[in-house]
């Protein structure tokens, strides 16, 4: 029998804990170790970089962890994958062979290529997302170290898995299941406590990134080194299920996998076993990502202290506005909001404040450079009580914009560069199957009626958030069936508009993962054109989840927790 592989992750950002790789392959046995560089956003950040020096368009960073990482990995015999490639997976290829050189580390490198497409007028990048055939194929030829450009996130893992264990394409309920051990690790430490609702009752001051064992029919382990920081458990495993993931179906290039499917059981300390999960075949397109500079943009932060907030507030807009007029223009876009961070009665200056954050947009930077920091500046002395401001405006910057295509499978050739040079084309999958929505499963019995009490919603949820474009992706979960009973039947979208506001005129889709004890929200354009146009002060809807565990409903008094039950003042039938 073929033995478990056993992969870890080291990165889930371009700029995570720099000391991760190290860590990772001396903290325990590995046989594969894994980093993810890329974003939405990075990719932009890699294509200005490309601008200035064509030899550039990776993620540099993780050619530093190398310095150190390639002779351990090369000790412990650990094979190195990432998409840290970027834009230019051969360019890094080349310089980790040239590290590789002078270090004195035998170690055969090769890449995967194809994800580049032609890039249309107007755009900065364009790229389709490719699975991991291409690199299976590299670790087959004896590859240590391959390098991608961009890649889905579970492509990491699922090359590696297939690989190892001799899986096909048509393996679809094995790569399922890969696919979602790879999306449980693709985030690092938010598999292991990180970002986690239920934060307080573990020690995160430093949480080991997560491992995965993988068996051979898919099914997988969760677990981190023994003696890291963080913890691995049910809830920390399901929220990164949810996280920027949509309904039942989550297709990739390699398979979809059917997260309705998914079973979690509680396998010993710090380990959770993920089984169970259905694959079919996978769409006739691929994702592709392009980005491109949407023009202008700056802003400015207000701070009024104390008494008469608002009227403040109201004299800055007026000032502003008649400075636009003046000066003959106004911005494209221009918003304001207000934050009531002050305190009535405040013990210090800085309680005492709220922020008025201005932020515009234009195809022009002079409409948001020297027209915003000559009119803010120009009030100085002459606007409310207390005047002063968090920085003083400056030129405006580029902001960018993601856009998401989809392109035929069969016009993206992957090709895998393997160590000896030869060049090995990947085959598109030969059945694939077009997406559709699953029927929506049925409810569970709703929970019988009894006392409730007005209280956050955290009390009893958790939640966690992320962006996919302009759109948010917002995930809550419960831990028993009678919480879910509940849960179930009263977070329906239009509760959810009710709590989330900023929701309202939105279209919102609900979708139910009865399995996960869970319920994943879609709201669609709350973030604009994305992360990168900055659309909103929480731009990847990070903490939109945090948000709505903050607001009060009514909830059964037996579901809350024992200290909040017995304080609870009253309860209402």
């Amino acid at each position: 029998m073929t033995p478990p592989l056993r992969v870890g992750n080291a990165s889930g950002f371009y700029g995570d804990r720099f000391d991760a790789v190290r860590e990772m392959l001396t903290g325990g046995p590995l046989d594969v170790l894994t980093g993810d560089y890329l974003a939405e956003l990075t990719m932009l950040i890699l294509g200005r970089s490309r601008l200035k020096d064509p030899g550039r368009g990776y993620a540099t960073t993780f050619l530093r962890q190398l310095e150190e990482g390639l002779g351990l990995a090369h000790e412990r015999g650990v094979k190195i994958v990432t998409n840290a490639g970027g834009l230019n997976p051969a360019g890094l290829a080349d310089a980790v062979r040239e590290l590789a050189e002078k270090a004195g580390v035998p170690v055969r490198v090769a890449h995967v290529e194809g994800d580049s497409l032609p890039v249309p007028d107007g755009f900065l990048t364009a790229n389709a997302y490719l699975g991991g055939a291409g690199i299976a194929a590299c670790l087959r030829a004896g590859a240590d170290v391959v390098v991608t450009g961009r890649v889905t996130d579970a492509a990491l893992v699922t090359g590696p898995a297939a690989a190892h264990f001799g899986w096909g394409p048509e393996d679809h309920d094995a790569l399922a299941g890969a696919v979602v051990a790879g999306h449980v690790l693709e985030c690092g430490t938010q598999a292991t406590g990180g970002n986690y609702s239920f934060f307080r009752g573990h020690d995160i001051r430093r949480p080991g990134f997560p491992v995965a064992e993988i068996h051979s029919d898919g099914t997988s382990v969760i677990t981190k080194h023994d003696g890291t920081g963080g913890v691995v458990d049910l809830g920390t495993v399901t929220a990164q299920l949810l996280y920027e993931t949509g309904g039942a179906r989550y297709a990739g290039p390699d398979v979809t996998a059917r997260l309705d499917t998914v079973r979690l059981a509680a396998d010993g300390p710090d380990r959770v076993r993920i089984s169970g999960v259905k694959g079919e075949a996978p769409p006739p397109t691929l994702k592709a990502g392009l980005t491109r500079l949407g023009g202008w943009r700056n802003e400015v932060v207000f701070v009024l202290t104390g008494l008469d907030i608002e009227a403040k507030a109201q004299l800055v807009r007026d000032q502003i506005g008649d400075a636009f007029a003046r000066a003959g223009r106004q911005p494209d876009e221009v918003r304001w909001e207000l934050s009531r961070t002050d305190r009535a009665d405040a013990p210090t200056q800085e309680t005492a404040g709220a922020l008025l954050r201005l932020v515009v947009r234009d195809q022009d930077p002079d409409a948001v450079g020297r027209a915003l920091s000559g009119a803010a500046i120009e009030l100085a002395l002459g606007s409310y009580p207390g005047f002063h401001v968090t920085a003083p405006p400056g030129k405006g910057a580029p902001y960018g914009v993601f856009e998401a295509r989809y392109v035929p499978a069969g016009d993206v050739e992957q090709v895998a560069v393997l160590p000896d040079g030869r060049r090995e084309a990947q085959a598109s999958a030969a059945r694939t199957q077009a997406l559709a929505e699953v029927e929506q499963p049925p409810l569970p019995p709703p929970l019988a009626g009894g006392p409730t009490h007005n209280a956050p919603l955290g009390l009893v949820a958790g939640a966690r958030s992320g962006d996919k474009g302009g759109d948010a992706n917002i995930g809550v979960w419960v831990s028993g069936d009678e919480a879910w009973r509940w849960l179930a039947h009263e977070l329906t979208v239009e509760r959810l508009r009710e709590l989330l506001p900023e929701t309202a005129g939105l279209p919102v889709v609900r979708h139910v993962l009865p399995n996960l004890r869970a319920l994943n929200f879609t709201v669609h354009g709350l973030l604009g054109e994305g992360v990168a146009a900055q659309h909103r002060f929480d731009p990847q809807a990070k903490a939109v989840g945090e948000w709505l565990r903050s607001r009060r409903l009514e909830i059964p008094v037996a579901l809350l927790p024992p200290q909040e039950r017995a304080d609870a003042p009253e309860v209402h039938a």
